[in-house]
């Protein structure tokens, strides 16, 4: 495992990354200890069934990845009851977009970015990874000539297929009653698994009731079957949001940062050393 620095993650709280909705959209950035530039970044999302929740969820993983030289950017978007898809795909990809435009004051690498979520900010993060070439999901909450892409997604229990009816009606509230199935499979991550879709991680436990793990289960075959990078972690007995729980947030930690040095930072093959 790669090894935490020393020192004090410093974190800058209501940093103003866009608009959206004829407002400000705000991120709470983590500095990691050192001075190093050309780091690789993290873009971290949060869950709520797209109608609840705010960015200051995921602290506990902005200031842990953080530690391990990750600069970490956990950002806010609009909620359903506020704005209704594709917003909250605009704001992620406008967070995607500030980050890169402030790759020198950050001390980043721009082709480096990563984005995480858990739940609803995990099926984001999916969204974020799927549609970079999607010109309807791109938004006008800043640099507009800047791009959206990400190298690679790490999703927490993500939704991947969406469905009205779906998550006692969070998927109604984000999408419409009546929203037809072209939309509702536009909306859905599962519907862009292509071969270079960038590599990605699932996570998922499997008592989950909100979102079963078949969810995740689907992404992965779509992922491996289109020939794209993909990884998936199961944990038996878990339910959803089961990262609330320290021995399994300290875990995740640890799998994420790996995955970001072995598939982003440091790309790289798994080999075994020889005699």
């Amino acid at each position: 495992m790669i090894a935490k620095l020393p020192g004090r993650v410093t974190i800058e709280e209501d940093v103003v990354f866009g608009t959206g909705g004829g407002r400000d959209l705000k991120c709470d950035i983590f500095h990691p200890p050192d001075d190093q530039t050309g780091r690789a970044s993290l873009l971290i999302l949060y869950g709520g069934a797209w109608r609840n929740g705010d960015r200051k969820q995921l602290k506990f993983y902005g200031i842990q990845l953080a530690r391990f030289g990750y600069l970490c950017v956990c950002s806010e978007y609009r909620l359903s009851g506020e704005s209704i898809w594709p917003a909250q795909i605009h704001d992620a990809n406008s967070a995607v977009r500030w980050i890169r435009a402030n790759q020198e004051r950050l001390g980043i690498d721009p082709e480096k970015i990563s984005v995480t979520g858990n739940s609803a900010g995990a099926h984001l993060a999916l969204m974020v990874g799927a549609t970079s070439h999607v010109k309807e999901f791109e938004g006008e909450g800043g640099n507009p000539d800047i791009a959206s892409h990400c190298a690679g997604v790490i999703a927490i229990y993500p939704p991947t297929l969406l469905r009205v009816g779906d998550i006692g009606g969070a998927v109604n509230a984000l999408l419409g009653d009546n929203a037809s199935r072209t939309t509702q499979d536009g909306a859905s991550p599962i519907s862009y698994a292509r071969e270079d879709f960038p590599p990605t991680m699932l996570i998922h436990g499997n008592s989950d009731t909100v979102v079963p793990v078949e969810a995740s289960l689907r992404m992965y075959s779509a992922l491996s079957d289109a020939g794209a990078r993909v990884e998936m972690h199961v944990y038996e007995g878990a339910p959803h949001a089961f990262d609330a729980l320290p021995e399994f947030g300290h875990q995740l930690v640890d799998l994420m940062a790996l995955f970001i040095d072995r598939q982003v930072a440091n790309p790289r093959p798994v080999s075994l050393a020889t005699e």
